[in-house]
């Protein structure tokens, strides 16, 4: 006897809308059907169904900098959002850069994360031991920043770059920017505005030119290496050319763009100032355009967060003096809604990039889509009831967001965490645990 059965579902899936029963067993999928029984049936009425979202980029601040956010209230914001797994950044108080720190994540996620888990070890120009031999079922990935003031975690020593790329026994995942062009962006802003640098200027800063000189000189190591590279949050019309269309399962090379970017341009720091201040800057119309383009011509390959919370009170400094980041696991799949109203992409494809797609890249064992056999991860959608960004409902510490006072079409009504209610209507079910997530690996 099947432990639930969700009834009356439209599963979208593979590529595919399914109308079935969804049969649940010991926090698996266990039966996909018609007319399934179990010792508890809970009819969705038609809604659509879809695997939970595996954001592949999260900042959820811990350790070190609890006062901005912690993995219990992001994992919560993230499960209220539809994400039942994330992969979390090394950039903390201490730095994620040894595995001694990566397994005291490990632990501390194991207590207390409502969703999934993974862990990025942090690539420094001088930890490439470290990265030799870390256990491949441990982390997630290997994280590179280039052009973030990060510590010692940008990495620019040529030699030691090369290093990495040729000794990376896991996926490579880069934060791509120029620091040298960036420096001196930032010197002639202030020489033309003083201190007073306006938002708008923030593109011009984190220029294209910055862009695409980092990105293309990794995209060269990893071809010249035989790398497994995934680009994290692309933001440029000139980067696309960097990457191929087609099959993700023939590519070397991967590109990810992240929600923000694919909803504010330019125009929106009129508005929004250092709201939307993050690295890579939110840029052009015609940059925007073109990243909605690449999604649908498969350049792109895996749409996520960059969650990154701040307080209101560092948000609120001059807008040099702000940090970059914002907060967005719990709004990211309304956003996409929109965007599948408006027409830019159906919801088979976001449903492609936000879960079948980084389960893929990552090696992510038997999550990313609703099969037989795999951990019950599921998103239940109400199209009809639109979200309203009440900043009052917000589950994220710093309790502020980009979209404030927005109106999307489509909510979340309910998320399943390996076969657990833990967002139900409104309201975090807090018993709800996340696992560690597993990789398929040699």
């Amino acid at each position: 006897m099947h432990d639930l059965v969700l009834k009356d579902c439209k599963l979208v899936n593979e590529g595919a809308t399914l109308e079935c029963d969804i049969a649940i067993h010991r926090g698996r999928v266990e039966q996909i059907g018609r007319g399934l029984s179990g010792r508890t049936e809970a009819t969705v009425g038609g809604a659509h169904v879809m695997p939970g979202m595996i954001d592949d980029q999260v900042h959820f601040r811990e350790p070190g900098m609890e006062h901005k956010a912690t993995v219990a209230t992001e994992s919560a914001a993230a499960v209220a959002g539809g994400v039942t797994s994330f992969l979390e950044m090394p950039n903390c108080i201490p730095q994620t850069i040894d595995a001694d720190r990566l397994e005291k994540k490990h632990q501390r996620a194991s207590e207390v994360a409502h969703a999934n888990y993974g862990f990025y070890l942090g690539a420094t120009n001088d930890n490439l031991e470290e990265i030799k031999r870390i256990n491949v079922h441990r982390a997630c990935g290997i994280k590179v920043f280039m052009g973030a003031s990060t510590g010692n975690m940008l990495v620019d020593d040529p030699r030691a770059l090369g290093d990495i790329f040729r000794c990376s026994p896991l996926l490579v995942a880069t934060h791509c920017e120029d620091t040298p062009i960036i420096l001196e962006n930032e010197r002639l802003a202030r020489t033309r505005f003083g201190a007073d640098v306006p938002a708008w200027e923030h593109p011009n800063i984190r220029s294209v030119e910055a862009c695409f000189k980092s990105s293309s000189l990794e995209v060269d190591h990893a071809k010249r290496h035989g790398t497994r590279l995934h680009v994290l949050h692309l933001t440029t019309e000139r980067e696309m050319c960097l990457f191929g269309t087609g099959a993700l399962k023939d590519k070397r090379i991967t590109a990810e763009v992240c929600v923000h970017h694919l909803f504010f341009d330019d125009r929106a720091y009129a508005k929004k100032g250092a709201d939307i201040k993050c690295n890579p800057a939110v840029k052009s119309s015609e940059d925007r355009t073109a990243l909605l383009r690449a999604v649908i011509e498969d350049r792109i390959d895996v749409i996520a967060t960059d969650h990154a919370p701040h307080t209101r009170k560092e948000k609120d400094q001059a807008f040099m003096d702000a940090p970059a980041g914002m907060p967005l696991v719990q709004h990211a799949i309304p956003v996409l809604l929109s965007m599948v109203a408006e027409g830019a992409f159906s919801l088979e494809t976001v449903v492609n990039k936000i879960a079948h797609a980084p389960a893929i890249c990552y090696a992510i064992k038997d999550r990313g889509f609703v099969r037989e056999g795999y951990w019950a991860d599921l998103v239940v959608l109400d199209l009809d009831r639109p979200t309203v960004v009440d900043e009052q409902r917000l589950l994220s510490k710093c309790a502020w967001s980009p979209f404030a006072g927005m109106r999307f079409p489509g909510s979340i009504r309910q998320t399943y965490v390996n076969g657990v209610l833990g967002y139900d209507r409104g309201r975090i079910v807090p018993a709800v645990k996340g696992r560690a997530i597993e990789y398929d690996r040699a």
